[in-house]
């Protein structure tokens, strides 16, 4: 008895071991004389313990984030504020002087370009200048990103100008007549006392272009805490909603509207800036109404303006790997137009309209309108978002390229702060913009001191210089406005290869061009969003899924309609559906194997009970033999195949309606004679079919951890009952 015993551990130890080692065991052993082992190689897997004890896990977490050291203060205090990390390491023979020459080339750049968005946003050109200063410093506290330049932006100057329009008319303020300071000559700054048309009962002690800082202002302090909410409650995922494609869509659609609310100052029109639905379409019908209208000074200043400022930027970009640093052609411009328009007396001999007075310093800092709060909230969530997603993207961008790494969240409170602190000080919305900051990282940019360098250059215009573009044109800027949109206007030649990438990037491309370009930016946006997630669930409901065949001398199976030569094993049909499996492409999946197969089968039950029923019907007349035994023969009828193997590589999750789907497969082919095995499921979907009691008791073999493993099954599994067969 002993000696038995030892002999029956050993046996049992062997066979643990065997199943360990991934070695063949025994899949199933038929009872009888006649039973035969159907051998295949099995994975023996131990799952992890889960973590059941949430209330633990919570309080764990608790006590790790509520732990106050003093290692834990300097860690939270340095990752807040990056600059007190980078700024005592920083290497001055190596990095001052590409950081002074970027600084100083971007600064050129940013100031026309600041006083030119200005009008976009439907502000006075001092705001601007102070936009681009506080947000050059504001990010070089906070910001980890070496690279970006943080500053106006078309598309978001469009959107607040847009908001900015609404309210100024809703409070009453004439949309027709310019604003006070672009047409007096007074030399004070100074609040008029004005009566809104219907408010008449209230005096508001502001003008209409102080009153429009204000809504700016009020949207721009919103959006930042919008912004710096995300980044406190870790929500960036929401920026991966926004794909590439969408946002250089977005901003080629915002283009074609900058574009056209900069057309009237082209043509010195005075034409209402129209906004809603389909403001584009109003603002040009608007612009043909009043063609004869037109300013010819504006009209030849604009004109050799282009002819100027077009060829030479293009040899900036096409020599920019020779040249050293852009030729700062805008600024020249501004210097040289504002001079002739001084000299030559434009405005008063020929009616042009000039940027008015710009007072140097700063106006003493003033909290937003809280007032106006619940008007413009919901109009901050597109501007938050587009103005995080740019940042972020480029963040990553350049910090990949360049060997080191932001963090996201980080960036969000970064430029959220970039627009809280600034929105005191009447500035507007701003974000990461591509074009200074490609010409910030070509110019020798090493840190973020580029960026302090681009704002003392401001500063030094705002407090002497700004006085002095009284007489530019307004004309001038809508050109450097409308020449710096070439880039986001140039992706139309881009369609061509986009289109041979990727049809579903380039037709979401076009959706949201157009819609943000006819429509409104706001439900452009809105519109890209939806349809790119209709998209990615049209591609989930109608998904590839093809029969697979084996690579000779390997253990792979390709597609057979992809790949030539491949076989296919006797009786074995191989099937990958390259998609989830849940409610809304079930019936797809279905039919999508069924028709592959061949084989359908209620049409094949159909069929039996058919012909039996005739069968039955035949006898019960007495006919002859032979229809007999043709409907013997249909209810016999081979199907070609034994056994499925579903490939679920790629089926991401199951819901309950996909583990509902694969029990019917499996319970209707099972009727039929036809097995079905499932291979290459992930631990996510393995672990929704035991919880939807897939498996019968004793059946969770049957899921295969390779395809090959799978076929080997089978193959075995229909040797074993042909010798079975035979014997009988």
């Amino acid at each position: 008895m002993r000696w038995l015993s030892m002999v029956k551990a050993a046996v049992l130890e062997m066979a643990a071991i065997a199943e360990f080692n991934n070695v063949r065991s025994v899949a199933e052993v038929p009872e009888g004389d006649d039973a035969k082992h159907v051998f295949y190689h099995r994975m023996f897997l131990e799952p992890q313990e889960e973590k059941r004890n949430l209330k633990a896990l919570m309080v764990k977490r608790a006590k790790e984030a509520c732990s106050c050291t003093p290692g834990k203060v300097k860690d939270c205090v340095f990752s807040f504020f990056p600059i007190l990390q980078w700024l005592p390491k920083y290497k001055l023979k190596e990095c001052l002087l590409g950081d002074l020459m970027s600084g100083v080339i971007v600064g050129v750049l940013l100031v026309p370009q600041s006083i030119a968005y200005s009008l976009l946003a439907g502000q006075e050109p001092i705001y601007g200048l102070y936009t681009s200063f506080f947000a050059g410093i504001i990010y070089s506290i906070f910001g980890t990103s070496r690279h970006i330049s943080v500053g106006i932006f078309g598309a978001l100057c469009l959107m607040v100008g847009q908001v900015v329009d609404r309210e100024v008319q809703r409070a009453g303020y004439d949309l027709e007549a310019a604003t006070v300071s672009a047409h007096t000559d007074t030399v004070m700054h100074v609040n008029t006392t004005i009566v809104p048309l219907n408010q008449t009962s209230q005096i508001l002690l502001c003008d209409k272009t102080c009153y429009a800082i204000k809504v700016g202002a009020t949207v721009t302090f919103i959006a930042g805490v919008y912004q710096v909410a995300m980044g406190f409650f870790q929500v960036g995922f929401v920026s991966v909603y926004l794909s590439d494609s969408l946002l250089s869509g977005f901003v080629t659609g915002a283009s074609f509207t900058i574009l056209t609310s900069q057309a009237k100052y082209l043509l010195g029109l005075d034409v209402p800036r129209s906004s809603g639905v389909g403001s584009v379409i109003t603002t040009w019908i608007n612009i043909f109404r009043n063609i004869h209208k037109t300013n010819i000074c504006d009209l030849i200043t604009s004109f050799l303006c282009f002819i100027v400022l077009i060829p030479t930027k293009e040899l900036n970009e096409h020599f920019k790997s020779r040249l050293k640093a852009p030729i700062p052609i805008e600024l020249a411009v501004v210097v040289a137009a504002t001079l002739a328009s001084h000299l030559g007396k434009l405005r008063e001999t020929y009616g042009s309209s000039i940027a008015g007075e710009i007072p140097t310093g700063f106006l003493p800092p003033r909290p937003p309108e809280w007032n106006l709060i619940p008007n413009v909230a919901l109009d901050a969530i597109p501007i938050a978002i587009i103005g995080f997603a740019i940042t972020v993207s480029l963040s990553e961008m350049f910090a990949k390229k360049h060997g080191y790494t932001v963090k996201a969240n980080q960036e969000m409170y970064a430029i959220g702060f970039c627009n809280i602190i600034p929105s005191f000080f009447h500035c507007f919305t701003t974000s990461a913009a591509l074009a200074k900051t490609l010409v910030k990282e070509s110019t020798g940019c090493r840190t973020q001191i580029s960026g302090i360098v681009t704002s003392l250059l401001i500063l030094i215009v705002l407090l002497v210089i700004a006085p002095l573009f009284y007489s530019l044109q307004k004309c001038v800027l809508a050109v450097i406005t409308i020449v710096n949109l070439r880039g986001a206007l140039r992706k139309f030649k881009d369609l061509p290869k986009m289109w041979h990438l990727s049809r579903v990037d380039t037709v979401i491309w076009i959706v949201t061009m157009a819609s943000s370009a006819l429509i409104s930016t706001e439900i452009g946006l809105l519109v890209g969003v939806c349809f790119s997630m209709l998209c990615v669930i049209f591609r989930t409901q109608k998904p590839e899924a093809p029969l697979l065949g084996w690579v000779a001398e390997s253990e792979t199976y390709e597609s057979l309609s992809a790949y030539k030569n491949l076989q296919t094993k006797p009786g074995v049909v191989v099937f990958r559906f390259e998609a989830p499996l849940y409610y809304i492409n079930k019936e797809c999946f279905k039919s999508t194997l069924y028709k592959q197969t061949g084989v359908n089968p209620a049409e094949v039950k159909a069929a039996k009970k058919k012909a039996a029923k005739r069968m039955l019907r035949h006898k019960e007349v007495g006919s002859g033999g032979n229809q007999t035994s043709i409907s013997l023969e249909l209810v016999s009828e081979p199907l070609g195949f034994h056994t499925i193997v579903i490939d679920c590589c790629a089926v991401q999750f199951l819901d309950t309606a996909g583990i509902r789907t694969l029990k019917e497969v499996c319970k209707d082919y099972r009727e039929i004679d036809v097995q079905v095995l499932l291979a290459q499921c992930n631990p996510s979907v393995r672990s929704s079919l035991i919880r939807g009691e897939f498996f019968k008791e004793g059946e969770d073999h049957l899921l295969f951890h390779s395809v090959h493993q799978a076929v080997d099954f089978a193959l075995g599994a229909q040797e074993h009952n042909g010798t079975c067969a035979s014997k009988n």
